[in-house]
């Protein structure tokens, strides 16, 4: 065990539970540094269900290649826990990373504090002491007692798509989901809205009203879309002919529209040439991510196409499914594995009509709440799909390289995604 994993390792047993949504454990810690929290360079903060990972990518590449720098904040991490702090535009350092943690490790002297409240109090120390120019914040969950959610005056707020995802903690119906997004929305800071259902966006606006904000409105406010292979993007300020974003899919398209119309609405340094070079430059691990070379590509023979994507609820399925359906045409084998927390028909629904050739389930090697390959194959031949369970990814892939040109989707979690990131030798950077 590297002494960071064994860092962790022990913070993570200073509270019982994974999540416990509060700020009262995190805000005394905070105080004891300093609250670093108040001494940050400019933050955007986002909150929704999905592609808030994909709209921070898109800003951080406008604003690095308009010459800024910038800190990042994401979560969970794929391989490496480093992958969630990025300092100044360069994964923070393994050595520094360490001792920041032990830092924190003991000035909370063992009170009881969740991991991710006690791993959030040493990002913002580090992001705190570290210059730059500006902070792209990402919540972990939720918004109102996100442990992220301590930033008081953040430059701008963005809520991308909310959908039903974490209910037993955000609340079961889209309204009350919405509401929790909404706890980042700060009275002065500027906001920007992706798209949205009606229940969300009537809940969201009411929110809004409530501070005095006008947000911008996708789809209302500014459009953004494919045309001729290239990003079209319109607002009340006028028309960009940009190219395409970097991210593979349609939906991407749509993020890159909603970063676009934060980086004017916000009024960031970021001039058309840096939206476009931004756009080409841009990257974002296991999101629809080809894998070209690796250990695990090497199983495949030439011809046959090996895709990640860690997409792992009902609306990434939908996203990713639109994905394929836009390639040419090719046999589809879906290597998948998910969490017990999420279940294998409401990720597999969305591809019924793309008629896989095969679904190859695996069980997600280290995860004690993974569900097991057996049952995700039962309910997949329930729903109509040619489904095999496999021992592990490396298996399945030498199953799928006897078809013929395949496109093979390995899908359905994030934590398998860092698995085969790890065993492929395609390290995060």
């Amino acid at each position: 065990m590297s002494r960071t994993d064994a860092i962790l390792a022990r913070l993570s047993r200073l509270h019982p539970k994974l999540i416990d949504l509060s700020l009262d454990r995190m805000l005394p810690l905070l105080e004891k540094f300093g609250n670093p929290q108040d001494h940050l360079p400019p933050v955007i903060h986002v909150a929704g269900t999905n592609a808030k990972g994909s709209t921070i990518a898109y800003l951080r590449a406008f604003l690095e290649a308009a010459g800024k720098t910038v800190h990042v904040y994401n979560s969970p991490h794929l391989v490496r826990f480093n992958e969630r702090i990025r300092l100044a535009g360069t994964l923070v350092d393994t050595k520094r990373l360490d001792a920041a943690l032990e830092e924190t490790e003991a000035m909370n002297a063992g009170a009881g504090i969740t991991f991710f409240e006690v791993t959030t109090v040493t990002a913002f120390k580090l992001f705190a002491e570290t210059p730059a120019d500006f902070l792209l914040l990402e919540t972990g969950m939720g918004g109102t007692y996100d442990t992220t959610n301590v930033v008081k005056h953040p430059l701008g707020t963005i809520i991308t798509p909310i959908d039903y995802d974490h209910q037993g903690f955000l609340g079961n119906t889209l309204g009350e989901i919405a509401s929790n997004k909404a706890g980042i929305l700060k009275r002065g800071a500027r906001a920007v809205m992706g798209l949205q259902q009606d229940e969300a966006r009537k809940v969201l606006a009411r929110q809004a009203h409530r501070l005095g904000i006008t947000p911008l409105w996708q789809g209302e406010d500014f459009h953004g879309g494919e045309q001729d292979g290239r990003l079209v993007y319109q607002d009340e300020t006028g028309l960009l002919d940009l190219p395409p974003p970097a991210l593979a899919g349609p939906h991407q398209f749509d993020n890159a529209a909603l970063a676009i119309a934060a980086a004017r609405h916000f009024e960031l340094p970021v001039n058309e040439p840096a939206l476009a070079e931004g756009l080409r430059r841009v990257s974002w691990p296991a999101r629809m991510q080809p894998l070209r070379t690796g250990r695990l590509r090497d199983v495949l023979p030439p011809g046959h196409e090996l895709w990640l994507d860690g997409g792992h609820n009902a609306h990434g399925a939908a996203a990713l499914a639109r994905t394929i359906a836009a390639m040419p045409h090719k046999p589809l084998v879906m290597i998948m594995g998910m969490m017990k927390t999420r279940q294998p028909e409401d990720f597999l629904a969305p591809f019924r009509d793309l008629h896989p050739a095969l679904v190859y389930p695996v069980t997600i090697p280290g995860e004690a709440n993974a569900h097991d390959g057996e049952y995700i194959a039962a309910h997949a031949r329930a729903m109509g799909f040619s489904a095999h369970a496999r021992r592990d990814v490396t298996e399945a892939l030498t199953d799928a390289a006897a078809l013929a040109d395949a496109r093979v989707l390995i899908c359905g979690s994030l934590y398998l995604a860092g698995d085969v990131l790890a065993k492929n030798g395609t390290l995060p950077d």
